[in-house]
């Protein structure tokens, strides 16, 4: 591929573009690149390519999709093969009813699903399912948490929201907030109290928080909020979009021996094109249209493209190898990270997803996240910037590491990183 730069700069683009976008961007975080967003002409392996002609390791991979790096021959045929047949039908294809199966293979509560094409549309349609479902209006989500840009979960959210400020956005009727409660994550104890008023129709919930940071769960938490919604006939939503085939194939119900009522998946699982995906019980998807009464419907729902290349994803990741890879990676990087900073600090790990709190030593949930020196993590990202490596604008976001990454690579950025460490001292 032509890793080369463009006449057309960065700079350039990005004068264009403001005239163009609110804040110059579709997407809010994208703007956290100071004092502009470098524009990418292609990706390949652990690295992206800069129309300005530079080549940097990339550790924010989409936010998280691109678990096998950019551009893999794997999916790139697999996408291929489809374009020459078509890639929008209006119709079922074979490749919607082969990666159902494959899902449901590794993520067993996921009796029956629904394709549909982001985060955002699967927690939506989740949330709408629990409601139909149950007859109950009220959901219960947790403080930091990000599921997604609608009405329902932007309320004390996580992710663009709190680094911009807007963790409640404006627009959003006060009719609405109040079908929502908020607990702080990890703390099972709130969770228990809101629960036994019996008139939540779900609770939702990251298992491992991916938009503050990245915050494990304590021991006890998701076990315990499974129990708890059991008893009080609470649905509980298990927002996969990030861990769902990050953490294991069986995503983090596998890691944490969780059996939600529906679960909510996107990101790896495209193979990199726009999806998402809610599955669960049997009963609970047989309420979606035109089985029930639930409605739900997309022109792009189960789009052939996005199919075939999360077959092709599934397929790499069934081999075991990436797993290893990825999880390596990040111990390379952490490792590296905890030898040269020496300032207060703590890095929260799980496997193939991190993140860097500085100024504190502990996070457990999104107000102690809050708490830590945002400004020096944005110095600690362009310091990596300059040494060619690209880390999570955001201290709200995790940093992501691929199969695509390497010994070789990963030697690279740990000498980067402490060349970026030193900088900051």
């Amino acid at each position: 591929m032509d890793k080369g730069g463009s006449s057309v700069l960065s700079q350039d683009l990005w004068e264009e573009a403001i005239t163009l976008f609110a804040g110059g961007v579709n997407s809010p975080v994208r703007a956290k690149v100071q004092p502009y967003p470098f524009y990418v002409r292609g990706g390949q392996g652990a690295y992206i390519f800069t129309e300005d002609g530079n080549a940097m390791v990339d550790f924010v991979l989409g936010y998280g999709p691109l678990f096998l790096g950019h551009n893999p021959p794997e999916v790139r045929r697999a996408i291929e093969r489809q374009l020459e047949r078509g890639w929008l039908f209006g119709t079922p294809s074979r490749a919607e009813v082969e990666l159902a199966r494959k899902i449901r293979v590794h993520i067993p509560s996921m009796e029956k699903m629904r394709f549909v094409n982001s985060g955002t549309e699967a927690t939506m349609a989740a949330i709408r399912l629990a409601r139909g479902y149950t007859g109950r209006t009220k959901i219960l989500k947790f403080d930091g948490n990000y599921h997604g840009a609608h009405d329902y979960v932007l309320i004390d959210a996580g992710s663009a929201a709190s680094e911009y400020g807007v963790p409640t956005s404006a627009g959003i009727p006060g009719e609405v907030s109040k079908t929502v409660s908020v607990c702080p994550y990890n703390d099972l104890t709130c969770a228990s109290r809101v629960m036994s008023k019996e008139d939540h129709a779900a609770v939702i919930v990251e298992p491992v928080m991916g938009n503050m940071g990245v915050i494990p769960p304590k021991e006890g938490f998701l076990s315990g909020l499974r129990e708890v919604s059991s008893n009080t006939g609470t649905l509980l939503i298990l927002d996969e979009v990030i861990t769902g085939f990050r953490l294991s194939l069986g995503g983090a119900q596998e890691v944490y021996g969780l059996r939600p009522d529906i679960t909510t998946l996107g990101k790896i699982v495209g193979g990199g094109l726009p999806i998402g995906v809610v599955g669960g019980r049997r009963d609970l998807i047989d309420s979606f249209t035109p089985s029930g009464p639930v409605f739900n419907a997309g022109t792009f729902n189960a789009h052939p493209l996005t199919m075939a290349a999360g077959l092709a994803v599934l397929d790499q990741l069934e081999k075991g190898w990436p797993y290893r890879v990825a999880e390596s990676a990040a111990k390379v990087f952490v490792e590296a990270l905890e030898e040269s900073l020496k300032l207060p600090h703590v890095v929260n790990r799980v496997l193939s997803m991190f993140q860097v709190f500085m100024g504190i030593s502990e996070v457990v949930d999104a107000q102690s996240a809050k708490k830590a020196d945002r400004s020096l993590y944005l110095k600690f990202h362009e310091a990596l910037l300059r040494e060619g490596v690209f880390v999570a604008p955001s201290q709200f976001e995790a940093i992501f590491t691929s199969a695509a990454h390497g010994s070789e690579v990963m030697e690279e950025v740990a000498h980067a990183i402490r060349k970026a460490v030193k900088s900051l001292a």
